[in-house]
């Protein structure tokens, strides 16, 4: 199943359903750079927390298939999947992030970022929505000692009674220890 994801028309608060294709848009806030200022955001779960990243970062949204696994690799590594003869690698963020389980069911999706012009993909529980947030909605990563990083972390949001953790998907996909992505390309 797949989910493909367009940027030639706007959807605020739309619920992806896999399996069905839905064009998803992008705010002018992106296109300029400033997602830690709002824009819109695809929601994910990973364990009891909830994240956001970019839409524009999404390529699209596929159930989770067992990937080729590679040896010798990071645990939170799990392989590679041929999509429509691209070599995507898989990362799960799930063991990414030290979740205290990171069970496959049916729920459990990939999200396929475009990161550079490399094609990467992210196992993560569950896929919420998309959601547009105003600047003034954000606000910025609490400052923690150096025992937790929070490099990736762009912003907090309040949404409704829930808590959102806004993500740089791409520094988070460029940094060393991932090793996917050259951090030198700009």
């Amino acid at each position: 199943m797949s989910m493909v994801l367009e940027s030639a028309s706007s959807a605020s608060t739309a619920t992806p359903s896999i399996g069905k294709s839905r064009a998803l848009g992008a705010s002018a806030g992106q296109a300029a750079g400033n997602h830690h200022l709002g824009g819109e955001f695809l929601t994910f779960r990973l364990g009891a927390e909830e994240y956001g990243i970019e839409i524009l970062k999404v390529q699209e949204i596929r159930s989770y298939e067992p990937p080729t696994r590679i040896a010798n690799s990071a645990s939170f590594f799990k392989g590679v999947v041929n999509l429509r003869g691209v070599i995507v690698p898989i990362v799960d963020l799930r063991l990414k992030f030290g979740c205290d389980s990171a069970e496959y069911n049916s729920f459990t999706v990939v999200i396929v970022l475009n990161i550079r012009g490399r094609v990467v993909g992210a196992v993560v529980d569950s896929v919420s929505d998309v959601l547009e947030l105003p600047g003034d909605a954000v606000r910025p990563a609490p400052e923690i000692n150096a025992a937790v990083d929070t490099s990736y972390i762009t912003g907090i949001a309040n949404v409704s009674d829930r808590m959102l953790i806004l993500m740089d998907i791409e520094a988070l996909m460029s940094s060393a220890d991932m090793g996917l992505i050259e951090a030198a390309m700009q």
